[in-house]
């Protein structure tokens, strides 16, 4: 099994979906993780609306810390949110410089969703 770590400051828009992919994506032969630095305590709405077009239930996520996680990564994924990533252990590392969508209007944060899902199954391809 894999284990994929997807890290944004908030931890509640992009690396919440990106785990959602991971997991609708990877299935079994993935554990996928996200965490922030600065953990919002919160999934936005709009991820979890967005996602449920989907049929992913993002409300059953939590925003959590990066010290509430814990072990050795094939991959830690940052979003491209300037975060202060500490060191975590990873055979692999990767920012996706993806823009923060929490702003955007309906068209723009579908596009962002859209961009994360292909870059996940992209990665799942290439572990």
């Amino acid at each position: 099994m894999k284990r994929v770590l997807f890290v944004c400051v908030e931890n509640s828009n992009r690396s919440q979906m990106a785990e959602a992919f991971a997991h609708i994506h990877g299935g079994d032969a993935v554990e996928a993780l996200s965490a922030g630095s600065a953990p919002s305590g919160q999934i936005n709405p709009k991820a979890v609306r967005f996602m449920a077009e989907l049929g992913y239930d993002l409300a059953t996520h939590q925003s959590k810390s990066l010290d509430e996680i814990g072990g050795e990564f094939d991959a830690v994924i940052t979003m491209g949110c300037g975060d202060n990533c500490p060191w975590v252990p990873a055979r692999r590392r990767e920012d996706w410089g993806l823009p923060d969508p929490k702003h955007m209007d309906d068209a723009g944060y579908r596009a962002v969703r859209d961009e994360i899902s292909a870059r996940v199954q992209q990665l799942l391809a290439s572990l």
